[in-house]
């Protein structure tokens, strides 16, 4: 705080400007940061003139009159520590380094501190290094610091690619080995995406997620494996930029494997098995078929439910958000729906009884909600690895994908080959039925679909099948 009392031609202002006096006045520039032709007072009522400095103010200014040259001098800015400079400051993974932010409308001003010796400090905003935005802050050879971003995309030293950010107020310095950056960037880095920093925009109100890494020696060209890091973080730390606070980051994957595991089973296993039980083996005798169907349906249903109370209460909750959860909630409501439909089944007609219109109504509605199930079922399987890897950065999530695709492509060519098989069988049984005109009427099989179109000429034909009386008479020659 300054009492400004020297009389109303001396207006007080803190400048950049050795001399002072208006540097503008000479044609030279100056930054004002406090003052000027306002800052004037009396010894009868002097003028107050507080000012406060920030991170970004010089060590070096000077306190001057805005109207006479070299009537000041100068003043020595010492700063109080990065505590005092930030509004928030955590420590983040292993608690080696300290990151410091202060948010303000349009960017975020940023401070890394490590917390040991080391060559360079980065920080990192991803889950891991690789695809993650990286800021490094060294010393070169001769003690100068630098600050510069970059784009990670593999584990090797030539997937680090320097980028272009917009960073402004750079500091980078070291006391005792001990490195401290600080730079200030804007939170949406541009307006275009053709460039990759492009997409390295920080939202306030979604959690940052932070890691970070020491090492020897960093250079801002000719990267190799020298200049890797010698220690890393072991996990992130989601920081909360507006509340001020952060936490560590779990990590669900093991959950998500067990989770992703039952879904499988149930879906890629158990309930196509029990659809295709039903479809194709009902010439077998006895209800075996119908046995085997509810056990798999039953069962499949059974571990989608458990599998889906198992990720609920890992995860502390059902975020109804991804297209993954969407569609795994729209199949597992088709599939509850099947065993209510199956209560409501109509009853069988019997032999030469016409099929009623509800249970041809009950075999389209269980017939088309079965299918549809199966379908968003398997498409949220897809779905999920696919969340998984952007989630993670799971490399492996590829060659998951890739697994199922060939899981159920060699699933279609099964069903297939069955679907041909019982195309012959049913031709086969339809000739069989026109040739047997003896004693009676065909009884009715279960096997024939309500909805092919063999069962009304199958049962047309039971229908007009009958006792045929033959009567044999000696032939005159």
């Amino acid at each position: 705080m300054f009492s400004v009392q020297a009389g109303h031609d001396v207006a007080l202002y803190i400048t950049s400007d050795l001399i002072g006096g208006n540097a503008t006045l000479r044609n030279k520039t100056e930054t004002i940061y406090a003052g000027g032709s306002e800052a004037e007072g009396v010894l009868a009522s002097p003028m107050e003139l507080i000012w406060e400095p920030d991170r970004n103010t010089p060590d070096l200014v000077y306190y001057h009159s805005l109207f006479q040259k070299k009537m000041g001098w100068r003043i020595q800015v010492v700063d109080g520590g990065l505590s005092d400079m930030y509004n928030n400051s955590v420590l983040l993974d292993d608690q080696q380094v300290t990151f410091f932010w202060t948010l303000s409308k349009d960017s975020i001003s940023i401070a890394a501190r490590g917390e040991k010796k080391s060559g360079y400090v980065a920080i990192g905003f991803g889950t891991r290094m690789v695809n993650s935005y990286a800021y490094v802050g060294w010393i070169d050879d001769i003690g100068v610091g630098h600050v510069n971003s970059f784009w990670i995309d593999g584990r090797d030293a030539p997937s680090v690619h320097p980028t272009n950010e917009n960073l402004t107020d750079i500091r980078c310095k070291s006391e005792n080995g001990i490195i401290t950056f600080e730079f200030t960037r804007p939170l949406k880095p541009c307006s275009h995406n053709d460039q990759v920093e492009c997409k390295n925009i920080i939202d306030p109100t979604t959690p940052l997620k932070v890691i970070w890494a020491l090492g020897t020696k960093w250079s801002d060209e000719n990267l190799n494996e020298k200049n890797m890091h010698f220690e890393t973080s072991h996990r992130p730390i989601q920081v909360f930029l507006m509340r001020g606070s952060a936490e560590a980051e779990e990590d669900l994957r093991p959950v998500l494997a067990v989770h992703g595991f039952m879904m499988f089973l149930a879906w890629g296993i158990l309930l196509p098995g029990g659809i295709m039980a039903a479809r194709y083996l009902k010439h077998v005798k006895g209800d075996s078929w119908y046995q085997t169907h509810v056990y798999l349906q039953y069962s499949g249903l059974a571990i989608l439910l458990l599998g889906l109370l198992f990720a609920v209460a890992e995860l502390r909750g059902l975020y109804v958000s991804s297209a993954h959860v969407k569609f795994g909630l729209a199949a597992i409501f088709l599939a509850c729906v099947q065993p209510v439909n199956a209560s409501m089944r109509p009853k069988k007609p019997a032999n030469g009884e016409e099929v009623s219109s509800k249970r041809h109504l009950w075999e389209y509605l269980h017939f088309i909600v079965g299918r549809s199930a199966i379908i968003v079922g398997i498409a949220a399987l897809f779905s999920g690895l696919k969340h998984l890897g952007d989630r993670y950065g799971d490399e492996n999530a590829h060659g998951y994908i890739w697994a199922l695709i060939l899981w159920f492509a060699f699933g279609t060519m099964i069903v297939t080959y069955l679907e041909y098989q019982e195309k012959r069988r049913r031709r086969g049984s339809r000739i069989l039925g026109r040739s047997n005109w003896v004693l009676g009427n065909l009884e009715e099989d279960d096997s024939i679909d309500l909805l092919s179109p063999a069962r009304a000429s199958a049962q047309k034909d039971a229908e007009h099948s009958g006792r045929m009386e033959v009567q044999l008479e000696p032939m005159n020659r």
